[in-house]
């Protein structure tokens, strides 16, 4: 499998712009994004109200531009909502950047959780280092140690916890609800932005001045390891840059897997 060669867009002029990150903020653009934010701003209210109790709400956020918004919405109003992180110990370079400018831009901390050593160790050791391009087997047994397994613990004890998923962004999260019960993780799952589009979610960072990944002007819409994820072109699916290698339909790593 020649994995290097798919990841190159062809060569341009000049840098591109990406005109997915630089939408047009038109007067009905404005109206759309004010409405919906203010729709999602009282949904997490809700679930706080309903909560009561601080650290029972969580927000697991992996620094998309979805992720990013739910941030600002969060920190913004100072929200009671407890954030972390899955580091997976295979990010981009870029999103390690944009951690640390989340931190510096909020004046925050984050909440980071790291998986099992020895379970990366194991892997690594058995199948070798870059085995998850062999099999979607052996892609999924990477995801459950380094994202699977530390997103358990960090679920642990918690009522709810929210995400940046759109119902928009691949076939395997279509009819995809505001809230409903995570039946795989024993909680409740909050998906504000369900029915927002791409460009309502770039309209939005822009308004509002939120800091964001630098991979996304370079056609990355979504980012998730490094040697998991590549550009796209024009015109792909949103998603066609995660685990690029396999049939669409298994396009999932096991954090948001519906259970029957």
């Amino acid at each position: 499998m020649n994995i290097g060669v798919s990841m190159l867009r062809p060569a341009a002029a000049g840098p591109a712009r990406n005109p997915a990150t630089h939408p047009e903020i038109t007067a009905e653009l404005r109206n759309t994004i004010a409405a919906k934010s203010a729709a999602a701003l009282l949904l997490l209210q809700q679930v706080v109200a309903e909560l009561g109790s601080a650290g029972e709400l969580t927000f697991a956020n992996s620094f998309g531009a979805e992720d990013m918004v739910l941030t600002d919405l969060i920190l913004a109003n100072k929200l009671p909502i407890e954030i972390f992180s899955l580091d997976t110990g295979r990010l981009p370079a870029e999103t390690y950047k944009l951690m640390g400018e989340v931190e510096q831009h909020y004046h925050t901390r984050l909440k980071v959780f790291f998986p099992d050593a020895s379970a990366v160790e194991q892997y690594v050791r058995t199948e070798g280092i870059n085995a998850f391009y062999n099999s979607v087997e052996l892609r999924k047994a990477c995801c459950q140690i380094r994202k699977v397994e530390p997103l358990r613990r960090a679920l642990a004890g918690k009522k709810a916890w929210i995400t940046g998923l759109r119902a928009a962004q691949s076939s395997t999260r279509t009819d995809l609800p505001l809230r409903a019960f995570d039946a795989g993780n024993g909680l409740e799952k909050l998906n504000p932005l369900s029915d927002w589009s791409e460009n309502e979610v770039w309209a939005y960072l822009r308004l509002h001045g939120v800091p964001y990944n630098a991979l996304h002007d370079q056609f990355y819409p979504s980012i998730g390891c490094a040697p998991c994820t590549r550009a796209i072109a024009l015109g792909e699916d949103v998603r066609a840059g995660r685990w690029w290698w396999e049939d669409p339909e298994s396009k999932e790593c096991g954090l948001h897997v519906k259970k029957d």
